[in-house]
């Protein structure tokens, strides 16, 4: 085949076959199509869009491009968990410790940031000695015995994806329904993952900006992934704010830590509550996620896992680690009212801008930026309240992040009701 005549044909609004999607697929894992031209074929998809059978045919041959994680052997039963990606969403950090606690199997894949929204591995790199790279058979044995496994992307498993989610990044295709659904459920059925849980955002922060479209997605995962042979739940859940406080990795790191803790409530441990009832109710099995934190369990299984993967257990004693030199705050200079709207993409891109996020596919990301929202949508603040806290390396990157801020944000006269976080 040829990659030239298969970019023209998608470009030509041409439907793909199966074959030919394999040869993309395998050319992107072995990197015998070259980043240039799987970027244009990439572009063609995004504005032409491909078919549900060319979707489900290219997550199978993504999630066949490289090795299969066979948890035979495993407790069962099988579980994994993603979110399609939004500012400040840190829930796996936190699910996946409630989920071992409760006697799940959790062996998860997961990727970097992707534009405006952070990625699970860069925010579990940031923690000092943390590794991100298990094999497969690292993988199951890790989760033979304490019960939760992540890893990266790694060569071996769904190359293909790899690639290609690192491409997207880079040239505007990331909000494409097709190309999400694909890479989503080729990382768990290489994953081995038998149950799965869903968390689709909506809204500013999301590549899903309205409920309609999340839901178009949701409804995409389930046919595919139950053609896949997945059990499938989704959850469409809100983003047009950041999630919890938090947003860049150390910072979200420490702020999952103290919702394992107990020290903190919100709609943030709302949303991981939610998300682990329903996946322990998909498993059939009974257990209390509240219990699970309330406990101690889930901390002390927290603990488990970062031992496990080489990561400093000193990050549970003390938040004194990885912090950025400079703090500066944004406060609220104009008449008291209440938090109408926080425009949660431009909290994501000015973390990018801090140089929490990739511009480029191979930018180093500094783990100790960030912004914390110190308000949520519904709270009534006064003149001079803080709304936001920029922590950043050097004060001109935190000014021009300030000054961004300093419009992100909406502020009514009357009151405003608080949006429900599962939507």
């Amino acid at each position: 085949m040829n990659i030239l005549q298969l970019i023209a044909k998608k470009r030509d609004l041409g439907t793909h076959t199966a074959e030919e999607l394999t040869f993309i697929a395998q050319g992107a894992a072995n990197q015998t199509i070259p980043d240039y031209q799987l970027a244009a074929w990439l572009m063609a998809v995004f504005l032409n869009g491909l078919t549900d059978q060319e979707t489900a045919d290219l997550t199978r041959a993504m999630a066949e491009s490289g090795d299969r994680v066979d948890l035979t052997g495993l407790p069962k039963p099988w579980v994994d968990k993603h979110s399609t990606g939004g500012v400040g969403d840190k829930t796996t950090i936190v699910l996946l410790p409630i989920l071992a606690a409760c006697g799940l199997t959790v062996v998860k894949m997961s990727g970097p940031g992707l534009g405006k929204t952070g990625g699970t591995i860069d925010k579990l790199a940031s923690i000092p000695g943390f590794n991100t790279n298990l094999s497969p058979d690292q993988m199951k044995a890790q989760a033979k015995d304490i019960g939760i496994a992540l890893t990266g992307q790694t060569p071996s498993l769904a190359p293909a994806d790899k690639t290609l989610y690192a491409l997207r990044d880079v040239t505007a295709t990331v909000p494409c329904l097709p190309l999400i659904v694909s890479s989503i459920l080729s990382k768990k059925i290489a994953g081995g993952a038998e149950v799965v849980t869903l968390d689709v955002k909506s809204g500013s922060g999301a590549f899903m900006e309205t409920p309609a479209e999340a839901r178009r997605l949701a409804t995409a995962l389930e046919q595919v992934g139950t053609a896949a042979g997945l059990k499938i739940k989704t959850v469409v859940s809100d983003m047009d704010q950041p999630l919890g406080r938090t947003a860049g990795n150390a910072l979200e790191i420490k702020e999952a830590i103290r919702i394992l803790k107990g020290e903190e409530t919100g709609r943030f441990r709302d949303l991981c509550i939610h998300l682990a009832q329903v996946t322990l109710q998909s498993a059939g099995i009974l257990a209390d996620a509240n219990f699970a934190i309330d406990s101690g369990a889930a901390l002390r299984k927290m603990r488990q896992w970062v031992i496990a993967q080489q990561g400093s257990t000193s990050i549970f004693e003390s938040e004194e680690w990885q912090n950025a030199p400079i703090q500066q705050e944004v406060t609220h200079t104009t008449q008291p009212g209440w938090i109408e709207s926080i425009n949660a993409e431009t909290v994501g891109l000015q973390v990018v801008e801090l140089g929490g996020g990739r511009k480029t596919k191979g930018d180093i990301i500094d783990p100790t930026v960030g912004i914390e929202t110190l308000v949520q949508i519904g709270d009534q603040i006064e003149s001079n309240q803080p709304i936001f806290r920029i922590h950043a390396t050097t004060e001109e990157s935190a000014n021009q992040a300030a000054n961004a801020l300093s419009t992100a944000y909406k502020v009514s006269s009357t009151k405003i009701e608080l949006r429900p976080i599962i939507l």
